[in-house]
């Protein structure tokens, strides 16, 4: 996938969207790629949890003393439900209830697991089994929670945005020119690492796929204490920075915030804001193929413009040439 993001940056210069000079600066910010994961609520992952080891059990042909079929759905149901009403004590209460039902079921198939003979199977009831552990073993303030089953990695990712405290799935660190917004490089970050330690596997990223060294990158305040000293990498320009900033450098820092477009329409019209890939390699998969996407739909934009001022041109030309048509020839009449 990075090969291909490295083909539509060549194509990008074989077309004449960017130039040698456009990867001289190079502006570097991060965003959260969202999985194809529901909101994570206690009384959803424990009946998640609850049905998967009992499909696993039926499938092995393990008899359970209860499944919990009946009571575990409409249990959870009604935490929803008191949880909407703000009736926490009830809503405590029912995910107490709810938690001991998929114990008694896990603790019931780790005891039968033993006599499944295919392999395969086994493996699956033993990471349906570990999954379960994990979610019953938990804290509310744990670092590194369990937000949905079929996707472990996910990342619970704080962004301060108002409508959307928190946002799951992967932190993805995007790089483009300063000028066309032409991206340079997409990768993946799981773990949510901190902005500052992402920027050097950027710059990096970019002298890979771009064959060129970046002489300045412009970040957000995000990125204070990144570590990459002017001797040895490119200067790096912090939003708000006042020491040593000319009138040039101060208007091409406040052009930094081109990015977040950038951003927005790899969202929206590129499909980063939901990854439907499994796994942290599904993530840098996706992350690299929006990014490669985002260049041919730059490309395109950018010969329907050649086309548009060729015709255009064509038609002035047409418009402006004068036609001077033979006049006819004169009929000498002869007296009868």
């Amino acid at each position: 996938m990075e090969w291909l993001l490295t083909k539509t940056i060549e194509a990008g210069r074989d077309a004449g969207v960017i130039d040698a000079r456009s990867t001289r600066d190079v502006i570097v910010d991060t965003t959260v790629m969202e999985k194809a994961t529901a909101h994570p609520t206690d009384a959803r992952l424990y009946e998640k949890a609850r049905t998967r080891l009992v499909k696993l059990a039926h499938k092995a042909g393990l008899p359970l003393r209860q499944s919990y079929a009946r009571l575990g759905s409409r249990l959870a149901q009604q935490a929803g439900r008191y949880a909407h009403a703000r009736q926490f004590k009830r809503m405590r209460k029912a995910l107490r209830r709810l938690e001991g039902y998929t114990g008694r079921v896990m603790r019931d198939v780790q005891r039968r697991a033993s006599s499944v003979k295919d392999d395969g199977l086994r493996q699956r009831i033993d990471t349906g089994l570990a999954l379960a552990g994990r979610l019953l073993a938990q804290k509310p303030r744990d670092r590194r929670k369990l937000s949905a089953l079929h996707e472990p990695d996910v990342d619970c990712i704080s962004k301060g945005k108002a409508r959307k405290r928190y946002e799951f799935g992967c932190k993805v660190s995007v790089a483009t020119t300063h000028r066309e917004g032409f991206v340079l490089g997409m990768r993946s970050m799981p773990g949510n690492p901190y902005d500052g330690h992402t920027l050097h596997e950027a710059i990096e990223q970019v002298e890979i796929l771009a064959d060129a060294r970046p002489l300045r990158v412009f970040v957000d305040r995000g990125y204070r204490g990144h570590g990459i000293e002017p001797t040895t990498g490119p200067a790096v320009f912090i939003s708000g920075q006042r020491r040593g900033m000319t009138r040039a450098l101060r208007r091409a820092l406040r052009r930094r915030s081109a990015i977040e477009p950038t951003i927005s329409h790899m969202k929206t019209d590129g499909r980063l804001s939901r990854s439907p890939l499994k796994g942290t390699l599904g993530d840098a998969l996706h992350a690299a193929l929006c990014g490669a996407g985002h260049n041919i739909r730059l490309i395109l934009a950018h010969l329907r413009t050649l086309l548009a001022e060729i015709l255009a041109a064509l038609l002035r030309l047409i418009g402006n040439a004068t036609f001077t048509p033979t006049p006819p020839k004169r009929q000498i009449t002869r007296p009868a």
